[in-house]
């Protein structure tokens, strides 16, 4: 085997335990927030005697369906995929990473991996916020038939919630700005590595040539001429 190819191999592995470790953590995190939420929407309970603002509870409704379809679509990805990889980074053979269905399922990885960790982390952060309101918000009404009293015009559900979206915006905000972030580091580091590989797939090429060459040089040099 020429360094040429040892080195087309070597990143060809490296690909596959990167492919494998993401889709490793699509399926942990995938399994975990959307079992979170498929919890939060049975679990929570309406109250029947307070009339819920109508956005309200589609918004709720449509953010847990989209955050369920979305995770578990990453999750079917990396379920058919994972195996696939397992069954061959456990063989100890070099030239088994070449039966690795890692390379051309590159986009369906990418694209889980996205889908779990901005798309659904961003869902889930929208899912804790509207759920706060559909819990804390029917307190208004039990505030306002115990306390007639008091002259507030925020009631205690409201603070709540109110509260919890001061709080969730901030961070969703600081979500986005460092999901922008790392994706745009990691897409430099991974330029600078692909001009960093093809420079030392050059540099092996350009010395496999020399080591030919002068492999030639003897060879041409002891045979017999052919004018006398």
């Amino acid at each position: 085997m020429s360094l040429n190819e040892h080195s087309l191999q070597a990143l060809s592995w490296r690909k596959l335990y990167l492919s494998r470790a993401k889709l490793k953590a699509t399926s942990r995190t995938s399994a975990l927030l959307s079992g979170f939420a498929m919890v939060a929407m049975v679990e929570v309970q309406l109250e029947r005697d307070y009339s819920y603002p109508p956005g309200l509870l589609i918004a709720f409704s449509a953010c847990t369906t989209v955050l369920v379809a979305v995770h578990l679509f990453a999750l079917m990805i990396s379920t058919c995929i994972l195996p696939n990889l397992e069954a061959v980074s456990n063989v100890h053979n070099l030239n088994s990473v070449k039966e690795s269905p890692h390379e051309r399922m590159h986009r369906h990885i990418e694209l889980a991996w996205a889908f779990s960790t901005v798309i659904g982390t961003f869902l889930f952060l929208a899912e804790v916020l509207l759920l706060c309101w559909v819990k804390f918000l029917p307190l208004k009404k039990h505030d306002d038939t115990q306390t007639p009293a008091v002259n507030s015009t925020v009631s205690a559900g409201e603070a709540a919630a109110y509260a919890s979206t001061a709080i969730m915006v901030p961070c969703g905000l600081v979500f986005i700005v460092f999901a922008v972030h790392f994706y745009r580091s990691l897409v430099s580091h991974k330029t600078d590595r692909q001009f960093q590989e093809l420079e030392e797939l050059s540099n092996i090429t350009r010395l496999q040539n020399e080591l030919d060459h002068r492999a030639d040089a003897p060879n041409i040099q002891s045979a017999p001429g052919i004018f006398p």
